[in-house]
């Protein structure tokens, strides 16, 4: 486990209460952020679709089906029941974080002064080369969808389309970002209540749209020749770690913290609404779709939703939900480069990234970070077709990994930073915001990680993906310690500069 050391964030101390109450942004201009140039825009509504957006994507309208193939309809919700438990217990460490030190590129920072520096430049490049390849991901995956309506169409233009509409949608403001996400959400939102509404409506004997064969009543699909669990539970283990992938997106609340209006109110009003609305969305969504459709039927030849909403009599299912699954794929793409820029502002602001990453527009966008990561975005989406089983290979093997490898820095950091502000005599009844039932949300938190990847190495199909992964964070540890030090944490920080700021005008 890393020692605690004199990097870490320094909480206010119990007998300065001012200090406490300077780091709630309410008592500064609600349009100013540290001196960076980052512009508080965002409320609850924003940061809840933000995060709905980065999570709700392909791997539920599309992978959903092979979940449920390989765990069998009882193991998928169990699988998904235990993915909504560890964002929870994540969103729960993050929450305390990001009100006490609501900074861009949150939880990289927390990791920097929590556990260490190294262990926060390495978890900001991880995050940043995930979503970067997500980019390529989205965009390539929507001109195939496109191709549905448009055959005579190459891909590689609505690619390009795609990479305009979503750089343009993140140039423009924060807060322009954050409204097209929310309209972007609210169409997905959409489609799966219409699929829990309808599908269970049939579930229980009626039958709105009068379909021919409606579905089997209540959970008799559940049963299968094979029992619960047909494939064994190892079949529940390896899908577990899909479904942790799946929920990955929910930590953008984190990254956004930094342009949040009154983030010690914002905050936790968004991490609750996110975490329950994923527990009713996803494991809603799976319930409906292995009780509906026949266990050995669904696979990835075809959206578990269009074969549901077919079911049911919904005219012109594919064609809704290929506009649908479109709309995710961008949701995905906005809120991943959202998620970039703000990563490589942060790394400059800490002085492990080129100072010119830290430059923001008038409307306080950090624009030469967002064009260098969509860059790397295109960069994704031209080694998936020129160097598919070389270099794209390796960038998604190391993505893989990057969803539990933040989450596992996320709570670690948590840990640290209250066992320090406890150490130094903080008292924990007057922070804003703080995880329940400490020590035991974040060691869960972990414990689940580690037994993800305990699973990932037992299977033959992706230890080679978390060797690839493990050896590119050794080698950003690597870099790290021969270019900065064992003990180099940067210029001063977002942290210092946000409290010497929320200082200056609780006193003014």
């Amino acid at each position: 486990m890393p020692q605690h050391s004199s990097t870490a964030l320094q909480p206010p101390q119990a007998s300065e209460p001012a200090d406490l109450s300077a780091a709630d942004p309410s008592h500064t201009d609600p349009t100013t952020q540290e001196s960076s140039g980052l512009l508080r825009t965002m409320g609850p509504r924003h940061l809840i679709m933000i995060a709905m957006g980065g999570v709700i994507g392909s791997g539920l309208f599309l992978s959903s089906g092979y979940t449920i193939s390989q765990a069998g309809p009882f193991g998928a919700v169990l699988a998904y029941l235990v993915g909504a438990l560890l964002v929870y217990l994540v969103m729960a460490c993050l929450g305390e974080l990001a009100v006490a030190y609501p900074v861009a590129g949150a939880f990289h920072i927390y990791a920097a002064r929590s556990i260490g520096p190294a262990t926060g430049f390495t978890t900001a490049w991880l995050y940043w080369l995930c979503w970067a390849v997500a980019l390529g991901s989205e965009f390539t995956a929507s001109g195939i969808l496109m191709q549905r309506w448009f055959p005579g169409v190459d891909v590689w233009i609505w690619c390009v389309v795609f990479a305009a509409l979503v750089f343009g949608l993140n140039a423009f403001s924060a807060k322009f970002f954050g409204e097209a996400e929310f309209w972007f959400s609210l169409v997905k939102v959409s489609a799966i209540v219409a699929l829990i509404v309808l599908g269970g409506a049939a579930l229980f004997g009626f039958r709105p749209l009068n379909s021919d064969a409606g579905p089997p009543l209540l959970l008799t699909n559940f049963v299968t020749p094979d029992g619960l669990f047909p494939n064994g539970f190892t079949g529940v283990l390896v899908t577990t770690l899909a479904v942790f992938y799946a929920f990955s997106g929910s930590e953008l609340i984190g990254v956004a913290a930094g342009e949040t209006k009154d983030p010690s109110t914002a905050i936790p009003k968004a991490l609750r609404a996110t975490v329950l609305r994923l527990l009713i969305f996803f494991v809603g969504a799976i319930t409906v779709i292995a009780a509906t459709v026949p266990y050995g039927q669904v696979g990835l030849d075809e959206s578990p939703f269009v074969t549901v909403f077919s079911g049911l009599g919904v005219p012109y299912a594919a064609d809704i939900m290929n506009f649908v699954i479109i709309t995710a794929l961008l949701s995905a793409g906005n809120s991943g480069l959202f998620s970039c820029g703000r990563m490589l502002f942060s790394l400059a602001d800490e002085g492990h990234a080129p100072k010119a990453f830290r430059r923001v527009t008038r409307r306080g966008i950090p624009l030469i970070a967002l064009s260098v990561s969509m860059v790397g975005g295109l960069a994704s989406l031209l080694s998936s077709v020129m160097a598919a089983e070389t270099v794209y290979l390796v960038l998604v093997s190391i993505a893989g990994l990057a969803a539990v490898g933040v989450w596992m820095s996320i709570v670690a950091s948590h840990f640290f930073h209250r066992r320090a502000f406890v150490r130094d005599g903080g008292d924990v009844t007057t922070l804003p915001y703080r995880a329940p039932f400490f020590p035991l949300v974040p060691l869960l938190a972990f414990a689940i990680c580690l037994v993800s990847l305990i699973g990932q190495a037992i299977d033959p199909n992706q230890v080679g993906a978390l060797a690839i992964g493990l050896a590119f964070v050794a080698g950003c540890y690597l870099y790290f310690r021969l270019r900065y030090g064992a003990g180099k944490t940067g210029p001063r920080t977002a942290v210092d500069r946000s409290s010497k700021i929320e200082e200056s005008e609780v006193s003014r």
